[in-house]
């Protein structure tokens, strides 16, 4: 992949200010922004996190002393470029609510149980092709207090690193035919309907594993005509 930004895939991204989405009218800028050119250091610059990858830290079902309460799945998929070749050595994280729709995080008072067993957090690298895989609980919907009866779809963040810490990139994964889509104002943020919808999984049979988990397919798409939405704000 080369070391060109083209700044034409930035249309797929959500725009900063989305006023149905009420928090970004006070952190959207309210100047134009300025492009910086990057320098040698943030194209090649260290990127935290890689050295500390645990072989166990795909599986978020595995480091409690119990199972987590919810339906296991399996979350695959490729990072790829923009001509679809897959991005070797890539620092991938994920973060989300539990099976009840609650984040391990004490801002997030929504009242529905905590699982001792889940803490929703997991990273993992891609391998030389640019694969990765998570096995975790799918999540589950809960109110955010944007509007009246606001609900967020069940959702898993994404972030991955590029060449150095300042090329971290981070999106939301959804998963299929979830009614809140029409709802959701982050989610239609993005305008582009091709673009929003290359931010839900695909539902993947073939590797489901019988009797044990479902398994969905994200690919992850940096830049590019088929850039997979990234937030902005």
């Amino acid at each position: 992949m080369t070391l060109v930004y083209p700044v034409q895939s930035l249309a797929a991204h959500p725009p900063r200010l989305s006023p149905a989405y009420k928090s970004t009218v006070k952190r959207s800028p309210s100047k134009p922004l300025i492009p910086m050119r990057h320098t040698l250091s943030e194209l090649t610059g260290p990127v935290y996190g890689h050295e500390t990858v645990r072989a166990s830290d795909h599986d978020l079902t595995v480091h409690g002393k119990g199972e987590p309460i919810g339906e296991r799945i399996i979350v695959h998929g490729h990072v790829l470029d923009e001509d679809g070749r897959g991005v070797p050595n890539t620092l991938v994280e994920l973060w989300q609510a539990n099976s009840c729709g609650r984040y391990v995080h004490v801002v997030d008072q929504h009242p529905a149980p905590l699982d001792p067993n889940f803490t929703g957090a997991g990273r993992t690298q891609s391998d030389a092709q640019g694969y990765y895989r998570f096995i975790t609980i799918k999540p589950g919907a809960y109110p955010w207090g944007n509007h009246h009866n606001a609900w967020r779809p069940a959702h898993i963040h994404f972030s991955v690193f590029g060449h150095s810490f300042v090329s971290r990139l981070v999106t939301q994964m959804y998963f299929p035919g979830d009614p809140l889509f029409p709802f959701d104002p982050i989610f239609n943020s993005v305008t582009d309907e091709k673009a929003r919808n290359r931010m839900i999984s695909s539902f993947d049979l073939e590797n489901t594993k019988p009797d044990w988990a479902l398994c969905y397919r994200f690919n992850i798409v940096l830049r590019g005509r088929n850039a997979t939405p990234m937030e902005n704000s």
